[in-house]
């Protein structure tokens, strides 16, 4: 029996080894060898997060491929940079990682890739469940050859090469949430200890997560990062999930920045360069006060869907310098490939207060002040969030708000705003609501918890 709901829009992801297990990896690698095929491909990558569950699931993912005549190319145990890294540097336009990513310790899942640019999403998944259904796998005789490939060192050169920092030492604390970083990080960080301060946190890997869950996009996650930079004075702390694809941020005073006031500093930097397009773009959870700051730098910007699938294949076709989502999955194309890595992100962060006397708190000064609510998460079935959808909008065209629907419902008022959507990565609702007073924040909030609730 496989879960038909662990097929979700962008990838597949459940709890092993009850939904995720060797034999649906096994099945999964002789459907996307079989897909690979009909595209005219014959070799493809394959990586690892540092999940207990990751290389019995690649052992079998791998044997799946072959047997269908696909060459793999084995990167190993890596974060999920580093396999988006592998897509360039050996020149190989496919792949599956194996991750849950930000997920709970017990579950596990599959990214993969058709061109090397973007993970699949849509219907592509749902595609390989009918494959793995039907049985409609290719047959070959001839079975696909397998080799592994170290690129570590050349990543972390790659990385390290890319930043250049400035004359002012800074105190940087990271932590790596026993996450896949754990793997690179000290590594990385330690090429600039002349010009950084530096103390590590969680930084041996290991698939328990037993100090904190490894999703920087979620304040409480941060806590012992956010004491750490209050007692040892540190001018900013960085922080990285399960498999390293996003960041989140502790600003100079020990406060939870968000990623949309980590773009605002982005952005103010870049506005400065007269060499690169003036354009952006950021996903429908970003406050408003971050369309008003890109307003105020004359950079054309716009909302867009929620998703890494989705924002990282509008990063690459509409070859943006910079753009993101709030969850920490960041583009950079400025002067590097345009994938979402976290620790380069605070690399870069690091990079611009290195070359200035300003803290994140000054630089963040004057920006437009709105009063927010973290992600709201609720519970919801994967067959009922969608109706849940769907009743706030119909409420919100009756009350004729002003409204984007490029995922879920986005109600933008003069003072505040609202969203619903329906997570495409668990059995949820997601929510966020900000206004510029308190005291219309709680109204906003009021009237559409009221909604949602299931």
């Amino acid at each position: 029996m496989i879960n038909k709901y662990i097929f979700r829009e962008y990838d597949i992801r459940g709890v092993y080894p009850k939904d995720i297990n060797e034999s649906l990896a096994y099945l999964l690698g002789k459907a996307f060898a079989t897909k690979l095929k009909k595209l005219g491909k014959d070799t493809t990558l394959v990586g690892y997060d540092n999940r207990y569950s990751s290389p019995n699931l690649e052992k079998e993912l791998v044997k799946g491929i072959t047997e269908c005549g696909v060459n793999v190319v084995r990167l190993g145990l890596v974060t999920t940079p580093m396999y988006y890294y592998g897509w360039d540097y050996l020149n190989i336009k496919s792949g599956i990682m194996i991750t849950a990513s930000h997920n709970p310790k017990d579950e596990n899942g599959f990214k993969f890739s058709y061109n090397g640019i973007n993970n699949a999403y849509g219907t592509s998944s749902l595609e390989l469940y009918q494959m793995i259904i039907n049985k409609d796998f290719s047959e070959e005789s001839d079975k696909g050859e397998v080799k592994t490939v170290d690129i570590k060192k050349d990543y972390i050169n790659m990385i390290t090469s890319n930043i250049h920092l400035g004359n002012y030492k800074l105190k940087v604390i990271y932590d790596c949430g026993n996450g896949t970083t754990s793997i690179v990080a000290d590594e990385i960080f330690n090429t600039f200890k002349d010009k950084l301060e530096l103390t590590p946190l969680f930084n041996v890997s290991d698939s328990n997560f037993p100090n904190h869950h490894p999703d920087p996009a979620v304040e409480e996650n941060l806590s012992i990062l956010k004491q750490k930079v209050k007692e040892l004075h540190a001018d900013v702390g960085i922080a990285f999930d399960g498999d390293g694809d996003r960041v989140g941020v502790i600003d100079n005073e020990g406060n939870f920045l968000t990623i949309d006031k980590f773009m605002i500093l982005i952005w103010r930097q870049l506005s400065l360069k007269k060499d690169i397009a003036k354009k952006t773009f950021y996903d429908v959870k970003c406050s408003l006060a971050l369309k008003e700051e890109l307003d105020k730098l004359n950079i054309e910007n716009e909302f867009y869907r929620t998703g890494n699938s989705y924002t990282k294949e509008k990063s690459y076709k509409g070859n943006y310098p910079f753009a993101g989502e709030l969850s920490g999955h960041v583009y950079f194309r400025d002067k590097f490939n345009g994938y979402d890595d976290g620790i380069y992100a605070g690399l870069r962060l690091i990079e611009i207060l290195s070359n200035t006397k300003l803290s994140i708190t000054e630089l963040l000064q004057n920006i437009p002040l709105y009063n927010s609510t973290p992600e709201i998460k609720i519970k919801t079935p994967d067959n009922i969030k969608f109706q849940v959808v769907e009743k706030v909008k119909k409420y919100c065209q009756e009350k004729n708000y002003h409204i984007l629907l490029i995922d879920g419902v986005k109600v933008i008022f003069n003072d505040g705003s609202a969203l619903v959507r329906a997570s495409n990565t668990g059995p949820n609702i997601t929510a966020r609501f900000e206004a510029k007073e308190k005291k219309r924040l709680e109204e906003i909030k009021e009237e559409f918890m009221n909604l949602i609730q299931v």
